[in-house]
């Protein structure tokens, strides 16, 4: 811990202060959180909480009887105990995992060498907690984000181009209705196969049991137990040992560290990862249709022409600005660039099918 500087400016003095405030802010944070967690995720926060602590204390010490009252900590830490507080989600641990990696300690001499690598450390610590969070949430989210991002791009698209087109606004309400139905059930049907599908291929390839039940009928000269596990990755000299365990002969002269190997038949459930083909299906269609009304309700409103394009393009635009920013706080990205990159592609189909329907007009219709 450093020793209290002689002579401090004012300027280090009000950025030492700043630090003091934040790193209180975040050990309140990682506290909030502990609270909602049990076992192991609740003592790595609480041992990130102490981390924090003892930064605190350098900057104390740095400060001496200048400390006086606590200063504001910053906008994002204030956003972030609110919501660790109220919510304690996998959102939280995601956007303290990028205030980690923005700590200012690594360019700053009066920080200690040891604190900026603790905070790079940190960072990795908790995108390994995010990662717990994401996995749990990836099957159904992955399903969620993908159809209202389908539903939003795809009927606007669809509205543009037949609005261009020069018909009617019921025959524009109509084909963004079926549009809806058609896509939120294709989506739907869609996930399901998919997810069902890999489930099976999961299934498939986990090692079953036989080696227990067949081993004891095995010729013990051929011994294509062996060859089992060797199938599954292992040495010869494993494969081997592993065999006559299974045979319950323990005269092999292979290592006898090779019995301190997991057994091959125990594969980690990926199931959880992937998601199930119903949750999957449910998320899909009712998330696409959630996407693909925005670009109907202008005209369910009885909005009409420009102003009702205007409008649809307003909706849609927020919409993926928002769901775009979401995935950035899961991903660990750039919220914001990531939201801006959906909007973009969004309202570029949308543009792109709107000049089709100009080119054809509807003298095609």
């Amino acid at each position: 811990m450093s020793a209290p500087e002689a002579n401090p400016s004012p300027q280090d003095i009000k950025r030492w202060r700043q630090y003091l405030s934040d790193e209180r802010a975040e050990a309140a944070t990682y506290r909030y959180l502990a609270q909602r967690r049990q076992g192991e995720e609740r003592e790595i926060l609480l041992e990130l909480a102490e981390a924090e602590g003892r930064h605190e204390a350098h900057w104390l010490v740095l400060l001496g009887d200048a400390a006086g009252k606590p200063a504001a900590p910053s906008v994002r830490n204030r956003v972030l105990g609110l919501l660790a507080r109220r919510f304690g989600s996998v959102f939280v641990l995601a956007l303290a995992q990028r205030a980690e990696g923005r700590s200012p300690y690594a360019a700053d001499p009066s920080a200690t060498s040891a604190m900026a690598a603790d905070e790079q450390i940190h960072e990795e610590v908790v995108r390994g907690l995010a990662t717990r969070g994401r996995n749990r949430l990836s099957g159904n989210f992955r399903a969620a984000v993908f159809g209202a991002n389908d539903g939003l791009v795809s009927n606007l698209a669809l509205i543009m181009g037949i609005g261009a087109t020069g018909v009617s606004t019921s025959f524009i309400l109509f084909s963004g209705l079926a549009g809806l139905l058609a896509g939120a059930l294709s989506m739907g049907v869609g996930e399901y196969v998919s997810v069902r599908s890999q489930r099976e291929l999961l299934s498939a390839t986990r090692p079953t049991q036989i080696t227990l039940t067949a081993a004891k009928e095995l010729d013990i000269a051929a011994n294509e137990l062996v060859l089992v596990y060797r199938a599954r990755g292992m040495t010869p000299e494993a494969a081997e040992h592993r065999a006559a365990e299974r045979m319950g002969l323990y005269s092999c002269d292979c290592d006898p560290s090779f019995s301190l190997q997991p057994d091959g038949d125990a594969t980690p459930d990926d199931h959880e990862t992937v998601g199930t083909g119903l949750g999957a299906a449910a998320s899909s269609f009712c998330f696409f249709a959630s996407g693909a009304i925005i670009p109907v309700l202008p005209y369910l409103l009885g909005l009409t022409g420009a102003m009702a394009v205007v409008t649809a393009c307003v909706l849609v635009a927020l919409a993926l600005l928002a769901t775009g920013a979401v995935v950035g706080l899961l991903s660990g990205a750039s919220p914001l660039k990531l939201a801006l990159r959906q909007m973009a592609i969004g309202l570029g189909a949308a543009a792109a099918t709107y000049v089709l329907g100009l080119l054809f007009g509807t003298s095609v219709v």
